[in-house]
């Protein structure tokens, strides 16, 4: 047949050669017939035409590619790629072991203050900041939160180059909303990442013995390189901070974590000005929790609570022989059980409320002391000066 086209595959099924040809002889047909036979309906000269439901815009995108597409191009420009340079120390070979590793952040204003996670940059004796297009800059470390992950770099770059993240507002979050990652997973720039609030109020353990209750958790792809880049909603706005990922293979299982806006907002600031978040201290270095309340461990000495007349453990000394004995009474210290009038049920809860406050605040501590219930006024403490200071509970 004139103009056949024809083409095989031979391959083995069973033992048996098998060959699979394919014929088209309309293509050189002198009638030059417009559709395929094989296409055309039954008994109809052209073949029919389906209709598509009138959702595309101009562009031919869907409304929901419509959102993805603008939040990726109102908000990439922010992102940036954070490369880190160090050494380890090697234990075997008494040897200084260099060390990379990658991130991601949010430029914030147009001095070139950068936000990201303090675990990007911990320990790193080199940062390199990629932009946009390209252009790469050293950073210097300008402040850090370890136990809020939070930390702010600056590089010197053209404003004309910085495209500051807007910030949204995390309070506002519901469960099922849309939320945008973009990031560096593996070193790829400026990926993007989609999904929805999976949960909120999530608490995570985010460093030592402190850890985040307003955690957002998420089920967009993040994998090691998106930390410290930006969770974004259907507006471009920040409204929270990608840090973590819950894995047993070390890669996106889709459920992640993000650190919320707003508690970045409160931070940065501080961390511009003072290097450090400075939080308001209450001078009690630990607690004991019981089903009761919270039984006081340690005070820092001369500090806010035991000048209000807090009481922690009692020392006694007892003589034995040419030996002197000593031995805690905690039956002597005071039971925390509310602040404010709120009840406290653990170290953290105490710890958030006593952190919304500011140096200088009076709170009212109700505690359990010889039976009795005892409402003991605390003025907190806290400063430029002590910021860094921290007890066991960092309060």
């Amino acid at each position: 047949m004139r103009g056949l086209l024809a083409s095989a595959m031979v391959g083995a099924l069973s033992g048996a050669a098998v060959v699979l040809v394919f014929q088209t002889d309309w293509l050189s047909d002198s009638r030059a017939q417009t559709t395929p036979p094989a296409l055309q309906a039954p008994g109809t000269a052209e073949a029919p035409t389906a209709k598509l439901p009138d959702v595309y815009n101009a562009e031919g995108l869907t409304p929901e590619e419509a959102v993805n597409v603008a939040v990726y191009e109102l908000a990439n420009r922010s992102v940036v790629n954070i490369t880190t340079r160090g050494f380890r120390a090697d234990a075997f070979f008494f040897l200084e072991v260099p060390t990379e590793g990658t991130g991601s952040g949010a430029v914030i204003d147009k001095q070139g203050h950068i936000l990201t996670n303090f675990h990007v940059i911990e320990d790193a004796q080199q940062v390199t900041v990629t932009l946009y297009d390209g252009s790469s800059y050293n950073a210097r470390f300008v402040g850090g939160d370890p136990p809020t992950d939070l930390a702010v770099i600056r590089i010197d770059a053209p404003r004309e180059k910085l495209w500051p993240v807007t910030f949204g507002n995390s309070s506002k979050l519901r469960v099922g909303m849309r939320v945008f990652a973009i990031g560096n997973p593996f070193g790829l720039e400026r990926t993007l990442s989609t999904g929805v609030i999976s949960s909120l109020n999530r608490t995570l353990q985010i460093h030592a013995n402190r850890a985040i209750r307003s955690i957002i958790q998420i089920d967009a792809a993040i994998n090691p390189g998106n930390s410290g880049g930006p969770l974004l909603d259907s507006h471009g706005r920040m409204i929270g901070l990608n840090t973590a990922i819950a894995t047993k293979t070390g890669q996106s299982a889709g459920v992640g974590f993000a650190i919320p806006v707003n508690l970045a907002v409160r931070a940065i600031p501080q961390l511009i000005q003072h290097g450090h978040v400075i939080r308001p201290k209450i001078g009690i270095e630990h607690v004991y929790e019981t089903d009761a309340g919270l039984l006081v461990a340690k005070l820092t000495p001369g500090g806010p609570a035991e000048q209000a007349g807090i009481r922690g453990p009692r020392i006694i000394r007892e003589r034995r022989g040419p030996f002197i004995i000593e031995r805690i009474d905690r039956s002597a210290a005071d039971l925390i059980v509310a602040v404010d009038g709120k009840p406290v049920r653990d170290a953290q809860e105490f710890l958030d409320i006593i952190e919304s406050k500011q140096p200088g605040d009076v709170v009212t501590l109700t505690v359990i002391r010889d039976g009795r219930r005892v409402n003991i006024p605390v003025r907190l403490g806290g400063g430029p000066t002590d910021g860094r200071r921290r007890g066991r509970l960092g309060i």
